[in-house]
């Protein structure tokens, strides 16, 4: 017997009164809310309105949840429609059974619908979620280790977790402790996620190559875990059908990561509060205000173009480039009369470069010069 393991919650389930309140859900929700809060605060960065995640959550979050029971279903179907099952089975989410690749494209359907609702591009909102899905993935994990489901094989080393016999695998019921799959991908995500928050800071992603690095990253790890679980699944030529996909998921990452090119993009929202995506660094030649948190915790103040500052008025100024055409005087001929009204500097009493006497009336002209031959 391991003395030294990890124990297993004696209950998965706490009632709240008549109300059960289930630790694989809560886990669930608390892994959402932590990704909502970390991809608002990425997406305000890129120029979003306040709480444009919580527009692409309400939609995102059920497609999501949704995907990852119909993959979950799909890939197990005998443990709901066999002889002897409950189909009905198949609709309790909170007993377990959640499929990541089905989260991930039921999650991305919602979001589509989001963006375009709301006028940004997929790509966008995928990378500011990035780091912030495998921390939710690594908080969910936990819920497997209140089901005490989806382990790894016996295991006797310190880290390893009991299962209590009404939940070990059939023929491995010898057995009490077991590799804790669900600690090491939680760890595994939580690498992940740090890994792809680095990255990108220092390479500037855009065009859904964050995304694309977080899912590459995750399958690498998940391709790990998996040949350790001992719960049942169906396989194709000696791999697990997860394996397969996740074979496939990789290269497709890769071959993105690779391929796909160009700059990070921006949301920069007009006067009327239309928002145009622009590459980043472009947001001046958009002619429009970026939307950035306020420092205040109050509503989004707007931060103007470039680096311009805002005046006291609330508008936006930039300082005139030097190399702009622009930024020049647009009346030469105004800046030397200008010029010819301050008064004569040196020692020899010529007047400054750019007095032009033939562009005063000749009385003014001859004033000077008598004034200018009397000192």
């Amino acid at each position: 017997m391991n003395l030294a393991s990890i124990p297993s919650p004696s209950q998965s389930v706490v009632h709240l009164g008549p109300l059960p309140l289930r630790a694989y859900a809560l886990c669930i929700v608390v892994g959402i809310v932590l990704a909502c809060v970390i991809t608002e605060r990425r997406l305000r960065a890129r120029g979003a309105p306040v709480w444009t995640v919580l527009d692409i959550a309400v939609w995102a979050v059920p497609f999501g949840i949704v995907g990852a029971r119909i993959y979950h279903v799909i890939t197990d179907p005998e443990l709901y429609f066999a002889a002897g099952k409950d189909w009905v089975g198949a609709f309790k989410i909170w007993d377990g059974g959640l499929g990541i690749w089905g989260a991930v494209a039921g999650g991305a359907l919602g979001a589509w619908i989001a963006c375009r609702r709301r006028g940004l591009p997929l790509s966008v909102v995928a990378d500011a979620l990035a780091p912030g899905l495998p921390v939710a993935q690594a908080v969910g994990r936990w819920g497997n280790w209140f089901n005490q489901e989806l382990f790894g094989r016996p295991s006797n080393l310190p880290w390893a977790v009991q299962i209590d016999p009404a939940h070990r695998t059939i023929g491995y019921e010898q057995y009490a402790t077991y590799h804790p799959t669900f600690l090491y991908e939680c760890v595994w995500d939580l690498l992940v996620a740090l890994a792809v928050w680095l990255l990108d800071r220092k390479f500037r992603f855009g065009r859904g190559r964050a995304f694309a690095l977080y899912v590459a990253l995750y399958v690498f790890g998940r391709f790990w875990v998996e040949s350790l679980r001992i719960d049942h699944a169906n396989t194709f030529f000696g791999l697990r059908l997860n394996d397969w996909v996740s074979i496939a998921v990789f290269v497709a990452a890769v071959l993105y990561v690779a391929l796909v090119r160009g700059p990070r993009l921006n949301v920069v929202a007009d006067s009327n509060g239309k928002l145009t995506v622009v590459p980043e660094g472009a947001a001046a030649a958009a002619g429009a205000e970026t939307l950035v948190p306020s420092t205040d915790g109050g509503a989004e103040a707007t931060a103007p173009p470039g680096d311009a500052e805002p005046d006291g008025g609330g508008s936006a100024r930039e300082d005139p480039d030097p190399g702009d055409p622009a930024a020049e005087d647009p009346d030469p001929g105004a800046a030397e009369g200008s010029d010819t009204e301050r008064p004569a500097t040196g020692s020899t009493g010529e007047q400054p470069d750019g007095d032009s006497p033939g562009e005063r009336p000749d009385g003014e002209v001859a004033e000077a010069e008598k004034s200018d031959s009397g000192k």
